[in-house]
């Protein structure tokens, strides 16, 4: 009659509700597809989605994105190249994975942006400079966990060194990020689920 049951008064037959979060993520197929730049834009399609549920939060974040394919790693290398718009939006987020015992690796620009701000971090030369390819050397041999990559949304070139390394990291299956959004919802998932030492009383 356009009422639920609970609306009229009706509790009896309903079983006890769960209180559970459910956390929906994209999947898409980068790594099925050669050459493709997979910086995330609003009109892109995914081609799946997976689901984690917990009873916190956190862990159902944890659960979504590791059933969506994604290597989350507690420790390791993160690589960062970050567009200059955004290097003050994503500091206070590389220091929290260098807090966390990660090593910071960075193209020159942000290296020497987060070299200033007290985190130490080792410069690697952009893709083809003076011939060398370390960063997709690092990406081949498993050295860096997580590439997080900004770029200037007016910036047109289809073969900007920030596209090679999209494209570097997603042939090496290397967990990648192009939105800082994206970036504090794992970290908070690592800060919760690191483990810590403590001491053993004798």
């Amino acid at each position: 009659m356009g009422k639920s049951l609970k609306e009229q008064g009706i509790f009896d037959l309903y079983p006890q509700e769960k209180k559970r979060h459910y956390v929906k993520v994209p999947v898409f197929s980068f790594n099925k597809m050669k050459g493709l730049d997979a910086y995330r834009s609003p009109e892109m399609k995914s081609t799946g989605e997976a689901i984690g549920y917990d009873d916190k939060l956190n862990r159902a974040l944890y659960k979504a994105l590791q059933a969506a394919g994604m290597h989350l790693q507690n420790y390791g290398t993160v690589f960062a190249t970050i567009a200059d718009e955004d290097k003050e939006e994503a500091e206070p987020l590389i220091r929290r994975f260098y807090n966390l015992g990660f090593n910071i690796e960075a193209t020159a620009g942000t290296a020497q942006y987060l070299k200033e701000r007290g985190i130490r971090t080792h410069m690697l030369r952009k893709i083809g400079e003076d011939n060398t390819d370390e960063i997709v050397d690092s990406m081949r041999q498993g050295h860096i966990a997580y590439v997080i990559n900004t770029r200037n949304i007016h910036s047109l070139n289809a073969l900007s060194d920030g596209m090679l390394i999209r494209r570097a990291a997603t042939e090496n299956n290397v967990t990648m990020f192009t939105s800082l959004d994206t970036v504090r919802v794992l970290l908070d998932v690592l800060e919760e689920t690191t483990l810590t030492i403590s001491t053993i009383d004798a």
